[in-house]
């Protein structure tokens, strides 16, 4: 008698397999449709097909046949497919209104150098520019009044500072918690600290915010005694305690998952347990610690709720104890105030698509490193 397989021999098996699949599948699929809808509205900005330019050259509505249609879609700030459904005649009209907008612009704006710059180009979004009435060449993330400044330097500063403060905060603890609860602690201790560590994720955000706001900030300004008391000092600290859970439950699987002959080993070699978990056990869970870290940086970078409560002042500084801001919580406080299609909603998508590529950047560097780690531990290289 053959043996059958497949879906004819084991179907409900079978169905599960395929479910299990297409979940998968459909996970993957949404990541890579998120990631396609946002680069698609940020791709005017990249092509600098945007034009925030407050005095612009007009186009009379008799010229019109003088001009490109890329001309005129640029002029009217329409996208491809807007620009080819509309008719002439509402083209004529936009023109007129463009027209009429052009001449009502008051005379101080009209001999305002600033005025007549795109400030959605490249270098106007990552140089320094010395605006009129500055001293200086300066960094300014400022999407609102008549001359839009988007310069995405300071957010890219506040977004480092806060997420280095809350790893170089987190990750030591979460470690360390970890060697003991996995290595030191005595076994009715350890099924008491585990789970209310792990439980720490489970605070919301805002509660983690509203404490950083209102206790950690006064506390915190007292023992160090610097200005301002809203700053990434404060943001990085509170963001820590969101982060450990994450580190410290991947790190001690990961110390956990060490073979007990190694612990063995070494105390019957004479060693002791701190010295065993410290020179034996951590060098050889050190990929999975740095998988933590890894997991621990994409947390805190993700992170908006805690930050926007903290210190949400987009301030070109590299000191601790000045205000920033980072870029999920520019967008998570400007976007429900951006025109649809306009400028600044294109900026702020792409600030989600660098952001984006930098998670992707980091997870594979961190991938890269993980496996140099596994080879090098196996004896590979």
């Amino acid at each position: 008698m053959g043996i059958h397989r497949g879906h004819q021999a084991r179907p409900v098996e079978w169905l599960a397999e395929k479910f299990i699949f297409f979940v998968s599948l459909s996970a993957i699929l949404m990541v890579l449709l998120i990631f396609l809808f946002v680069a698609r509205e940020a791709l005017p900005v990249f092509f600098g097909q945007t034009n925030t330019a407050l005095v612009q050259k007009p186009i009379p509505p008799d010229e019109m046949d003088k001009h490109s249609p890329a001309e005129l879609q640029a002029y009217l700030e329409l996208t491809p497919d807007e620009f080819a459904k509309t008719e002439r005649k509402t083209l004529r009209a936009l023109m007129d209104v463009k027209l009429e907008a052009q001449d009502d612009i008051p005379e101080d704006f009209r001999n305002d150098p600033d005025a007549r710059i795109n400030t959605t180009e490249w270098k106007y979004l990552l140089q320094s520019h010395q605006w009129n009435g500055y001293d200086k060449p300066e960094y300014i993330w400022q999407p609102v009044g008549q001359i839009k400044k988007f310069n995405i330097i300071p957010l890219f500063v506040g977004t480092l500072k806060v997420t280095l403060i809350g790893l170089l905060f987190a990750v030591p603890l979460a470690v360390g918690a970890a060697i003991y609860v996995s290595q030191l602690a005595r076994p009715r201790l350890r099924e008491t600290l585990k789970p209310a560590i792990e439980l720490l994720s489970g605070i919301p955000s805002v509660v983690v915010g509203f404490f950083a706001l209102i206790v950690m900030a006064t506390v915190l300004q007292s023992l160090f005694h610097y200005q301002t008391r809203l700053n990434a000092f404060v943001a990085g600290l509170a963001l820590g305690f969101a982060v450990i859970p994450v580190i410290f439950s991947i790190a001690e699987d990961a110390l956990t998952s060490v073979p007990r002959t190694y612990t063995q080993a070494a105390l019957a070699l004479g060693a002791s347990r701190w010295q065993t978990a410290w020179q034996i056990v951590l060098p050889a869970a050190l990929p999975g610690v740095f998988a933590a870290t890894v997991l621990g940086f994409g947390r805190a970078i993700g992170e908006t709720m805690i930050v926007l409560m903290v210190c949400s002042a987009s301030v070109m500084s590299w000191s601790i104890f000045d205000s920033a801001r980072s870029i999920t919580t520019t967008i998570a406080a400007e976007m429900a105030e951006a025109v649809n299609g306009g400028p600044h909603y294109r900026i702020l998508f792409l600030l989600g698509a660098l952001l984006f590529g930098a998670t992707f950047v980091s997870n594979m560097i961190g991938d890269f490193v993980i496996h140099r780690f596994k080879q090098k531990l196996e004896g590979k290289r």
